[in-house]
Formats: structure tokens, sequence, C-alpha cells
């Protein structure tokens, strides 16, 4: 079988410049490799976790906006909605009839949540989030998937349960392989942790010049002068600042830290390199985000492409479990 990338998008907020790095431009790079890719808004993930229906509809909108921007090609990609897909929520009711329920108290996820709560507020959604998960993948036979390191376990109960159907049932799903994105290291935020929503300490990817630049004026630095030596590699402007960098700025750069810039001056170079690389991703979600309808007619475009696909993959797993 020739080489299939599946990528799930989750569509809650608006993406950061970690999200960007650590997610957006691996997943992009790697379908540009790839015979096949799919793309999909995971907008059924949502509602584990948000109950505000404007939101889910809002932000699928904008997330589809988001990757479109930073160069995801709809005419070389398969681009569509998961909710649009009804066999995914069929095949899931299925693997849910073959997976353990042993398998799902493993997950991290679940596990970190109920210790925390005893199980208290923890909804089915997110127990069996891991099988839906598996859905996604396995009904276009995905054969690697670009996850983070958090998302590990849950591919390899993917397999899991692929395999455990398949020594049931007879050989139907492809067992797909994890691609790890990046090396671990995360991009960090403002104040020097992980760049996350949740710390309130991002820089965005999508806003205007001024408020990209109001960000990065938060970095916190250290209180030396300038004119004193500083140490690049402990500093987040410098360590931001080299994901945009080719190797000749990065060491100019390190250069001007041996010779005391000022953390204003270092701040403003990081921001004219970012807002440069970043002004073309801008003004394409602009001016997307002016034509909203356009968005919604390619994912509906991208949902009539996939599911005839969908449909084959289901007939073959009805036909095997003696549903017909």
């Amino acid at each position: 079988m020739s080489e299939r990338i599946l990528t799930g998008i989750t569509t809650s907020g608006i993406p950061h410049l970690g999200n960007y790095f650590g997610a957006i431009r691996p997943s992009l790079d790697l379908a540009n490799s790839a015979n096949e890719s799919f793309f999909f808004l995971a907008d059924y993930h949502s509602i584990i976790k948000v109950n505000k229906p404007k939101e889910v509809a809002i932000s699928a909108q904008k997330i589809a906006m988001a990757w479109l921007a930073c160069g995801l090609d709809p005419n070389k990609t398969f681009f569509y909605r998961q909710s649009d897909i009804k066999q995914i929520l069929e095949l899931s009711w299925i693997l849910h009839c073959v997976t353990s329920k042993g398998l799902m108290n493993r997950a991290h996820a679940y596990k970190a949540l109920k210790s925390e709560t005893d199980d208290k507020g923890i909804n089915m959604g997110l127990f069996s989030y891991p099988i839906l998960m598996a859905a996604d993948i396995l009904i276009f036979n995905a054969t690697k998937v670009p996850v983070g390191p958090d998302q590990t376990q849950h591919l390899e109960m993917t397999r899991d349960i692929a395999n455990k159907f398949n020594h049931t049932f007879g050989e139907i799903f492809t067992i797909p392989e994890a691609l790890i994105d990046g090396d671990g290291e995360s991009l960090p935020g403002t104040d020097g942790k992980k760049m996350s929503k949740s710390y309130q300490n991002i820089i965005p990817l999508l806003s205007t010049r001024e408020e990209l630049k109001k960000s990065i004026l938060k970095i916190v630095t250290n209180s030396l002068e300038p004119g004193e030596p500083k140490d690049y590699s402990t500093c987040n402007v410098f360590k931001i600042y080299s994901y945009f960098a080719d190797n000749n700025e990065i060491d100019e750069f390190k250069a001007a830290y041996e010779e005391g810039i000022s953390w204003g001056d270092a701040k403003n170079k990081l921001f004219e390199l970012a807002d440069k690389h970043l002004e073309p991703i801008r003004d394409k979600y602009f001016k997307l985000e002016s034509n909203p309808q356009d968005v919604i007619d390619l994912l509906d475009e991208g949902g009539k492409k996939v599911m005839p696909m969908a449909e084959d993959l289901l007939c073959n797993v009805r036909e095997s479990i003696g549903i017909t």
C-alpha cells in the first residue's frame, strides 16, 4: 500500500507559535512527501470538553482557516470535517465492542484525571476518546500518523485495537505507524514555560502586527544591563528566534548576545524576523476570514470526496462481523 498520512486537528482555540512549529508545519511537510494525506477537523472530539455550541462551530471554521493560511493545499490533500463522515461513528461503536475496558483504564489522560477527581466529572467521551481516535485513523487505513509525545500511547492503542479486530474477524485494517512530532522539546511561552493557552503565555500565530509585538515584549528576561554579555543558551528570546532563523542569522544573534545586546533590541530583532515570516500567513488568514463561505464550501467538498472511501471500508467491516 502507498504511504497515507492522516492528521486530526483539534477544534479548540486559535493556534499559537507552539502549535505552528510543533504540529502544523511538520504535518504539512509530511503531507508534501506522502502519496496521500488526510487532514480533518476533529469537531466531535471537541465536545468532550466544550459544551458551548457557538464556540464549537466558530472554532472549527477558524482552525480550518488557520491551516489553509499556513499552506494546506486542498487540491493535494483531503481536508474534511470529522462530523461529516458518519461512518466514523459507526466504526467507533464496532471498535468499542472489541476493545477491553482494561485497555482504556490505562490511558494516561484518563488516569491523570481519575487520580484528581476519583471519576467525578469524567464523561464517557473522555474515557473512550482513544477509540474514536482509532476510528478516525482506521476508517481510511492510514499508514502513518503524526503525533506529539502525549498522543503516542493513544496511537499504540489504535494499533492494539486494529490487531484485535484483525485477529478476530480477518485482515481488514492496516496497522498504522506513529510519526513522533519534533524532538520532544517545546517552544517556550512568554514566561519560559511550555507555550500553552492554559498558562496564558502564548505568542499568537494569527494576529495583527501590533498584537504580535506586544506579545513578544512580554517575554520574561533577566536584569542584565545593555553592554553586559548574556547567555543565549538559557534565553527564551533567543530560543524562539532560532525557530525562525537560518544558521547565519543564529550565529549573528549569538555574537550580539556576547557583545551585550539590550533586551529591548533582542526582542525587537525577534519581532522583525517573526513578523516577516508570519506576514503572508496572517494576510491569507484575514482574506479567508472575509470570505467564510468559501471555507465552508471547501470542507463540504472534502467530505464528499472521502465519504465513499469510508463507506467502502465500513462495508468490509460490516461483512466481516456478519452485518450485511
